[in-house]
């Protein structure tokens, strides 16, 4: 595949998004497709991958594990140098969103076998940024959704990653996972030619909650500049529109939900 070159001359390279908590429930998966559906509202081309093993962005997307015969599962499995081999793949595992016109690899429940099945492959780790490289010049963005456990999908997705968005429900119980996820950070960063970038996005947030506003003090207070300054509110939009299959911005498109992420997409544009 030919690489685009901007307006300005220089190569198109998309920029790796990697939205991963190693705590369930903290609006990892509605924050990676809302994200990107914002981006794309923005202007801008997206690729959505799904690695986590549940396939919980896929659904979201409406693309179910059983009705797929190519999916992120590929591009751990099938390796060749050869460009054209690994165009022809992309071609397989990529879907186009049509609704919110963006691409989609999803999962499948295959992925939860990689553990065992590349426990002898030299390089596991980097499997991910290497095939990104076929794709990087026809996006702007690329958001990978992470399975909420340590493996080598999270470190596949860690070290493809320019900026690890770390969703964190503002509930104290939900700081244990952030500690847990940092570790993982440290551990990598003493191996990666460069440390991990990342910024943190309080989600879930009810603000008629003394214990929501002290948490978010809390983490304002210690992440610093390493936090977002968008706050993502507690918004049932975002349930109905799961559990229809459907983004936001597909069924409320004014909410304030929708807007929250709207702004977030914005921050990330900046950055």
């Amino acid at each position: 595949m030919s690489e685009a070159a901007g307006t300005t001359g220089r190569i198109k390279r998309a920029k790796v998004l990697t939205v991963a908590n190693q705590k369930g429930g903290v609006g990892k998966t509605t924050t990676s497709v809302t994200l990107a559906a914002a981006l794309t509202r923005l202007g801008k081309k997206v690729l959505v991958m799904d690695l986590d093993p549940h396939a919980c962005a896929s659904v979201h997307l409406r693309y179910y594990p059983e009705e797929l015969q190519n999916s992120v599962n590929d591009i751990f499995f099938e390796h060749s140098p050869d460009p054209g081999y690994m165009d022809d793949m992309w071609d397989r595992i990529r879907q186009h969103h049509a609704g919110l016109e963006l691409d989609v690899v999803p999962a499948t429940i295959r992925l939860a076998e990689l553990e065992v099945d590349l426990r002898h492959r030299k390089g596991k780790g980097a499997i991910l940024q290497q095939s990104l490289e076929h794709v990087r010049s026809e996006y702007d963005f690329i958001v990978l959704d992470c399975p909420p456990h340590v493996g080598i999908l999270l470190v596949n997705a860690l070290v493809a990653s320019d900026l690890l968005v770390i969703p964190i429900q503002t509930d104290f119980l939900a700081l244990h996972g952030l500690k847990l996820l940092f570790d993982t950070i440290r551990v990598l960063n003493k191996v990666l030619p460069k440390p991990i970038c990342y910024r943190v996005l309080p989600t879930l947030y009810d603000r008629r909650a003394r214990a929501c506003a002290r948490v978010l003090e809390l983490l304002s207070f210690k992440m610093k500049d390493s936090m977002f300054t968008t706050v993502i509110g507690m918004d049932t939009r975002f349930r109905e529109a799961s559990a229809k299959g459907r983004v936001i911005y597909e069924i409320a498109p004014e909410s304030r939900g929708a807007r929250e992420y709207e702004e977030l997409a914005k921050e990330i544009l900046v950055l």
